[in-house]
C-alpha cells in the first residue's frame, strides 16, 4: 500500500513495487520560449542573454550592473 508521510518540511512518499512498475500518467507540457512569463534560463532560444536570469544574482543591476553587462556580453558574444 502506498502512503506519504510528512517529516519537517520534507515529504517522504512510499510506494509499493506494483506502484512503481505502472506506467506514469504525468503529463509534461512543453515550455513556450515566447512566452513573456515563462521562466527562462541565461541563455534564451535566441541566443541573447536573460538579464533576469536568477543565476546572475542581481549582478546585472546594481552599482556596477552596466560593467558586469558589457564584461558579460563581451564573453558570450566572443
Amino acid at each position: 500500500m502506498s502512503y506519504c508521510k510528512q517529516d519537517g518540511k520534507d515529504r517522504i512518499i512510499f510506494v509499493t513495487k506494483e506502484d512503481h512498475e505502472a506506467p506514469s500518467k504525468a503529463e509534461l507540457i512543453a515550455d513556450d520560449p515566447n512566452d513573456p512569463y515563462e521562466e527562462q534560463g541565461l541563455i534564451l532560444p535566441n541566443g541573447d542573454i536573460n538579464w533576469n536570469c536568477p543565476c546572475l544574482g542581481g549582478m546585472a543591476s546594481g552599482p556596477c550592473g552596466s560593467q558586469f553587462k558589457e564584461a558579460f556580453s563581451c564573453f558570450h558574444y566572443s
